[in-house]
C-alpha cells in the first residue's frame, strides 16, 4: 500500500460522531470512564488504576522531568512534538504519552505495534484527519513496541507526523538509533528513560497501599516483604505493581490483614535471595563470584551469578566486572575471553533482562574454564611504577615524528629501519628511552595461548637488543 493512500481520506465519509471517547486500540476500550479522561474501571489492574494523573505523581526520570527539561515543557502544554520514548519496561512511557495527551487538550489513541498493522494504522490516521478537518480536534496517536514495526509501516506514519495530523508518541525499549527508520527519528524528540530506583519502587508500593484507586490502606506490608517486592521489580513499576496486587489478593483470600513475605513467595513463586545489594552480602557474593572464576570453578561462579541476578543485580554492573576480569585473570592466556565479556557486556545493554542472563553466563562460563594469567597486571603496574617513579627519559631521535617542517634539521626520524623491510620482520633496533634500555614489564606464563607467547617473546628481545641467544 502506498503512503499517499494510507493517508487519503475518503470523500464520502462525513465528519466524526460526537462526544466519542478517545479509545485504546490495543483493547478496544475507552481510556476514560465517564467522561474523565484519567478515570479507570474499579476492575482494572493494580498497575492501571494506579497509573500517575498528573506531573506531581510521576516516580523517578527527574532528568526529564526537572524544570526546563523538553519533556516536562512537553508536559505542561508548550509547543507539542512528536517524541520517542526509549527505556525499559515499567519506567512510565505509557504514562507520559496521557501526559502529554492531558496537557495539549487532544484525544489519546493507543496502538500495539504487537497487534496492529497497516489496517489498524489507516484508520487511525484517517479518523484523526477527519476530526482535525471537522471539529478542529487534534489526536496523540501512542504507539507501544514502534521498533515491531516494519520499515514499511514505520514510513506510513511520516505524512501524519510531517503534517501534524498526530501527534505521535512512541515507545520501545530498544534503541532506537537501530530500531527506527531515521525520516522518522529526524522529526522526533528522542527521550531515554532510566529504569526506576528502588526508592521509587518503594513510593509507588507505599502510595498502592494506600490510595483509594489501590488498595485503600485495607493492607499493610512487612518490611521484609516490601524488600523483596523491590528485587523481584528490577526498576519495573508495573512488575511491582502487579506483584502486591496478587499478594494482596492472597492475603484477603485468607482474611489477613498483613502481606508478610511468605504471602509474597507463595503468589510470585519465586524465593527470597538473603542479598542486601547495599551491604555486606553485596560484596560478599561479588567477591565470591569473582574468586570463583578466578579459581577457576565454573559451577561456584554460575551459582553466584544466579544469586546476584535473583536478587536484582544491575546486569551492567555485572558486565563491568567480567569485563574487568577478562584482563585481570586471564589476559593473554585466553585473547578471546576479552571479547567473550565485551560482547556480553554489548548484549545485556541491548536486549535487557531477563534474556541478558544467558549473555552473562556465557561470559561467565568462559572465564572461569579459561586458562589464568595476571602477567597483564604485573606488566602494566610495572611500567607505570617506574613511570609514576621518574623512569622516562626521552625518545630516541630516529623514532621521532618526522612529518612536520623542520624535523629533519632536528634529526627526527634519521637512522629509523622499518621492520616491514626485512623478511623476518623484526631487526635491531633500539625503541624504548636511553634509561630504560633491558627493562622488561611483561613476563607471559605459560599456560593457555600464552604458551605461545612465553617462547616467543624472549626471542624477539634478543633480535631487538642484538643479544646473542642463550649458549645450550
Amino acid at each position: 500500500m502506498a503512503q499517499d493512500e494510507l493517508f487519503t481520506v475518503n470523500p464520502d465519509l462525513g465528519p466524526p460522531p460526537e462526544a466519542d471517547e478517545p479509545r485504546d486500540v490495543m483493547g478496544g476500550r475507552p481510556l476514560g470512564e465517564g467522561g474523565g479522561r484519567n478515570a479507570v474501571p474499579a476492575g482494572s489492574p493494580l498497575a492501571v488504576r494506579m497509573r500517575p494523573r498528573t506531573l506531581g505523581e510521576v516516580v523517578g526520570q527527574q532528568h526529564l522531568l526537572r524544570e526546563g527539561a523538553p519533556l516536562r515543557r512537553l508536559v505542561e502544554g508548550a509547543a507539542p512534538a512528536s517524541v520517542l520514548l526509549y527505556g525499559p519496561p515499567g519506567t512510565g512511557k505509557t504514562t507520559l504519552a496521557n501526559l502529554v495527551s492531558a496537557a495539549t487538550g487532544r484525544r489519546f489513541v493507543a496502538m500495539s505495534a504487537l497487534s496492529a498493522g497497516v489496517k489498524e494504522v489507516r484508520g487511525v490516521i484517517e479518523e484523526a484527519r477527519r476530526r482535525r478537518n471537522y471539529n478542529a480536534e487534534n489526536t496523540v496517536l501512542f504507539i507501544d513496541e514502534v521498533h515491531r514495526f516494519s520499515k514499511t509501516q514505520q514510513d506510513a506514519l511520516l505524512g501524519a507526523v510531517e503534517d501534524r495530523t498526530v501527534l505521535l508518541v512512541a515507545a520501545t525499549t530498544e534503541n532506537p538509533s537501530f530500531s527506527v527508520v531515521a525520516p522518522l527519528l529526524s522529526r522526533s524528540l528522542v527521550l531515554q528513560l532510566r529504569p526506576l530506583t528502588d526508592d521509587d519502587i518503594v513510593a509507588l508500593i507505599d502510595r498502592a497501599l494506600t490510595d483509594e484507586r489501590g488498595l485503600g490502606g485495607e493492607l499493610t506490608l512487612t518490611d521484609d516483604a516490601r524488600a523483596h517486592l523491590v528485587r523481584l521489580a528490577t526498576g519495573d513499576a508495573r512488575r511491582a505493581l502487579t506483584a502486591l496486587e496478587a499478594a494482596a489478593d492472597a492475603a484477603s483470600a485468607t482474611e489477613a490483614k498483613t502481606i508478610d513475605l511468605a504471602i509474597v513467595e507463595s503468589t510470585v513463586d519465586k524465593a527470597a535471595v538473603r542479598y542486601d545489594r547495599d551491604g555486606d552480602q553485596h560484596y560478599d557474593v561479588i567477591s565470591a563470584f569473582i574468586k570463583s572464576i578466578r579459581g577457576s570453578d565454573v559451577d561456584a561462579a554460575l551459582h553466584y551469578l544466579a544469586r546476584m541476578i535473583e536478587a536484582g543485580e544491575d546486569p551492567r554492573f555485572l558486565a563491568r566486572r567480567l569485563v574487568v576480569h577478562a584482563s585481570e585473570d586471564i589476559g593473554m592466556a585466553d585473547p578471546t575471553a576479552l571479547q567473550s565479556a565485551v560482547a556480553a557486556a554489548h548484549a545485556v545493554q541491548f536486549i535487557g533482562m531477563p534474556e541478558g542472563r544467558l549473555a552473562l553466563a556465557q561470559a561467565t562460563v568462559h572465564l572461569a574454564t579459561a586458562p589464568k594469567s595476571n602477567a597483564i597486571v604485573t606488566s602494566i603496574d610495572a611500567a607505570l611504577s617506574d613511570v609514576r617513579s621518574g623512569r622516562i627519559g626521552t625518545v630516541p631521535p630516529h623514532l621521532r615524528d618526522g612529518h612536520y617542517a623542520g624535523a629533519e634539521k632536528l634529526g627526527n626520524a634519521k637512522g629509523y629501519r622499518h621492520p616491514q623491510k626485512v623478511p623476518e620482520g623484526v631487526l635491531t633496533q633500539q625503541y624504548p628511552p636511553d634509561e630504560l634500555v633491558g627493562r622488561d614489564y611483561y613476563e607471559p606464563t605459560s599456560r593457555g595461548a600464552e604458551r605461545t607467547l612465553h617462547e616467543r617473546v624472549p626471542k624477539l628481545r634478543r633480535t631487538i637488543r642484538g643479544e646473542k641467544p642463550p649458549s645450550t
